[in-house]
């Protein structure tokens, strides 16, 4: 979904938005935070992530251009359940709520979209949780690298962005054993690794050791 396919519809917006631009690493909203607007990323990527503790977080997604950040507080939520960080540099279309709401409203075509939007969010969310119950370390990786490395990243460098603690929090495992599995998935001909980027060679395996891990 691109602000440039629904010109018309944003234009009334105009008075009720603003664009922000957040450098690389910078936060852009805090879990627990009120929260105003609902954020639409026009360009860029973000990390959604659970704060679970001190330094403990749990990476839920990542957004590109064209998503919605805090679309919840459209139905009433005061409070972000959820932080957010910039990945690269990226802008932010702030936009008023309630007239986001209204738009919906007055829209079904649209609001069938952004609704569409979220039930694939849902599914990801619904995945998640398998991966933190049932998978074994190996497995969470697997799925981690699928994730990140899908059509909706391509050609946005994802993984020249991310440390290997960003990769290590989207598979739930700590650091040292992401170092040590990527390593391990090296050897066996799944990824190539060249610096921080890292390319899947044998998408197959990757897909096995996800769905077996």
């Amino acid at each position: 979904m691109d602000l440039k396919d629904n010109i018309e519809l944003f234009s009334s917006l105009n008075a009720y938005k603003t664009r922000v631009e957040y450098l690389k690493g910078e936060t852009i909203f805090k879990q627990g935070a009120f929260a105003p607007y609902v954020m639409y990323v026009v360009e860029g990527l973000v990390k959604v992530y659970l704060q679970t503790g001190v330094d403990k977080n749990i990476s839920l997604s990542v957004v590109s251009d064209g998503d919605f950040l805090a679309f919840s507080s459209v139905f009433g939520e005061p409070v972000h359940t959820y932080s957010a960080q910039a990945i690269t540099s990226t802008q932010i279309c702030m936009i008023e709520k309630e007239s986001l709401k209204k738009i919906l409203l007055d829209n079904p075509e649209f609001a069938l979209k952004i609704t569409s939007q979220n039930y694939r969010n849902e599914r990801h969310l619904f995945e998640l949780i398998k991966n933190l119950s049932y998978k074994q370390m190996r497995g969470k990786l697997a799925s981690a690298l699928l994730y990140l490395s899908q059509d909706d990243f391509i050609g946005k460098n994802i993984f020249e962005n991310l440390s290997r603690q960003d990769i290590a929090d989207f598979a739930s495992i700590s650091a040292e054993s992401a170092i040590k599995f990527l390593k391990e998935f090296e050897k066996e001909g799944i990824i190539e690794l060249v610096g921080k980027n890292i390319e899947i060679t044998n998408l197959s395996m990757l897909k096995d050791l996800s769905k077996n891990g």
